[in-house]
């Protein structure tokens, strides 16, 4: 889940045009998670082959992509390596709704209530080691990189754009923010229109584009300062953040002590949580330094073998997205030139 700034911070609403030929870390596990929960039937099902995998997560991940290419954006993914042991709470807390929300699944279906089906379906979301693999065999056929980050991806992403490598990251969660990533790009790999169930109506999801310098020109705090504003809102080393302190509170009580531990007012809670470590995961994560990803050639044979011979998905659609690449590509270059 990461840490919820809400509207406590700015952002600016974009189209996906506005970040045209932009190099973007993506946060791989974050991303496939959103097509598995997103991409299913009106009663809750995935998207699955004629041998019954589930393909809800590479149909989103290769179309989305498509669209992505055609505006000459370069894509890396980075996927989540060991979680740190201050997470493993949460992680169980995440297995326990999941399984809850999945028991709730069956008994909507069971009474034919299909939005309370499809809304309960998202929610019991799981992603499996298997489905990473499908997702990085079909990232290599489209030419696009991928890392596996030591620990955080979003960490690992970060680093990259604060090197300069990948021009932002593209999450859903704020977290990148958090370790130090320039810019953040969210809703880039679910944007459009989509349906939500449970409530029978379709809203558009808009891109938005934060940068860390005007998260803290509005807060009016540093970097350090703003690690611990998540901390005080709950991240996912401390999921319950404090009781009674949302934004506006946090921000009292930095611009009043400085620091967590000065706030008189919560030295019991803050006793409780080792918010030093905490603080220290978001300031020097661990992530590998100098990472060069190298961007190939869409392989048009190995695309069509993984998606039409192993998971059935339709020959004319595939090609059709294929081709939109091609037609993009200048006449005078290859295609492997135009994604390299």
């Amino acid at each position: 889940m990461g840490v919820d700034f809400g509207d406590s911070i700015p952002r600016e609403k974009i189209q996906l045009e506005d970040i045209r030929g932009w190099t973007l870390a993506v946060d791989g596990y974050n991303t496939l998670y959103q097509f598995l929960a997103i991409i299913r039937g009106m009663d809750g099902g995935h998207l699955k082959d004629s041998q019954g995998r589930v393909t809800s997560h590479i149909s989103g991940l290769f179309y989305r992509n498509v669209n992505l290419l055609e505006l000459g954006m370069k894509l890396v993914y980075v996927f989540d390596g060991r979680p740190p042991e201050l997470k493993m709470e949460e992680i169980r807390r995440r297995s326990e709704q999941r399984r809850e929300a999945k028991d709730q699944y069956l008994r909507a279906l069971q009474a034919g209530d299909m939005p309370q089906a499809r809304k309960f379906a998202e929610a019991s979301t799981v992603l499996r080691r298997d489905m990473v693999a499908d997702a990085k065999e079909l990232l290599d056929a489209m030419g696009i990189p991928w890392v596996d980050a030591p620990s955080e991806g979003e960490a690992q992403a970060s680093v990259m754009a604060i090197e300069g490598t990948v021009n932002a990251v593209a999450s859903q969660d704020h977290d990148s923010l958090v370790f130090g990533a320039p810019v953040l790009v969210r809703n880039v790999t679910i944007s459009g229109k989509r349906r939500l169930p449970s409530k029978g109506i379709v809203v558009n999801v808009v891109p938005e584009r934060i940068t860390l310098s005007s998260v803290l020109a509005a807060t009016g705090l540093t970097r350090e300062q703003l690690v611990d504003y998540a901390i005080l809102l709950g991240t996912d080393f401390n999921p319950d953040g404090f009781e009674g302190v949302g934004p506006a509170t946090a921000l009292k009580y930095l611009k009043k002590y400085g620091r967590l531990e000065e706030i008189k007012e919560l030295s019991g809670p803050l006793s409780e949580i080792n918010f030093g470590e905490i603080r220290k995961l978001y300031l020097d994560a661990p992530a590998t330094k100098g990472v060069r990803p190298e961007w190939k050639g869409l392989d048009k044979q190995r695309v069509s073998s993984f998606l039409v011979n192993e998971h059935s998905f339709s020959r004319d659609r595939v090609d059709a997205a294929v081709a939109r690449l091609q037609t993009k590509a200048p006449q005078s270059e290859t295609l492997e030139k135009w994604f390299g």
